[in-house]
């Protein structure tokens, strides 16, 4: 073999090596439900694509979730099941790797199933970024937006958009990046509805435990106070 192949070997059984290495380093470090939350999850309707939580309602909005980066997107099922149990069908998006980033676009499947419905485009962390970005290339029956300790970026501005906006983050978040939380409102409806959580954490807007570097939460509570404050902005600019 020649001496620049042998080379051109070397390097690229490098680059597997690294690869194999980087996907299971990633697959160590995913966020995993809580006891609570898996048992919920165990109520959903579990696909390849997604967790779907069914409302009994057929007339209001569904709402269309993108989990946060290496986070298992059945931790957000406690969430999830109060919203549908409102009369909000949520379909909690599946990612390769738990990586929003790598399918954006997998509402689509969502949206191929339910044609002349309305929805709600949500995200958490980078799931948010992902999910603004998805909202603006499929605003045809968009009703409105959430973020979840998130903020769309360029790609994903909304600020032409005339649709209602949720940003809710939490106040010992030290996940979030402040300074480009602060930057993007540039990037949504001068209408957005900005909450906070007192007390709650960058983790907490999900169900799996504590996040390298995240704040303490001071509170036990916030799962349901992300369901609760969902289902009254959706009652509220929505419906």
């Amino acid at each position: 073999m020649k001496k620049w192949k042998k080379v051109l070997l070397t390097i690229f059984i490098g680059l597997v090596v690294v690869l194999v290495g980087g996907v299971a380093y990633l697959h160590t470090q995913t966020y995993s439900p809580t006891n609570n939350a898996q048992q919920i999850t165990e109520q959903a309707k579990d696909t390849s694509d997604w967790l779907y939580f069914p409302a009994k309602d057929k007339t209001k909005p569904m709402i269309i979730f993108y989990p946060g980066a290496l986070v298992d997107p059945g931790s957000y099922s406690p969430w999830a099941e109060t919203v549908a149990e409102a009369g909000y069908p949520v379909y909690i998006l599946k990612m390769p790797l738990d990586l929003a980033v790598l399918a954006p676009n997998r509402g689509e499947k969502v949206l191929s199933e339910h044609r002349n419905r309305a929805y709600v485009v949500g995200g958490h962390s980078l799931g948010g970024v992902m999910a603004s970005r998805f909202s603006k290339e499929h605003s045809d029956k968009l009703a409105g937006q959430f973020f979840l300790a998130s903020y769309p970026d360029e790609k994903g501005s909304l600020a032409d958009k005339n649709i209602p906006v949720l940003s809710l983050t939490a106040e010992n978040d030290r996940v979030l990046n402040q300074e480009a939380y602060r930057k993007a409102k540039q990037d949504l409806p001068k209408n957005t509805d900005y909450q906070e959580i007192a007390g709650g954490n960058h983790a907490g807007f999900g169900s799996y435990g504590a996040q390298k570097g995240d704040g303490e939460a001071t509170i036990k509570n916030q799962n349901q106070q992300v369901a609760q404050r969902l289902i009254a902005w959706l009652k509220e600019n929505v419906e």
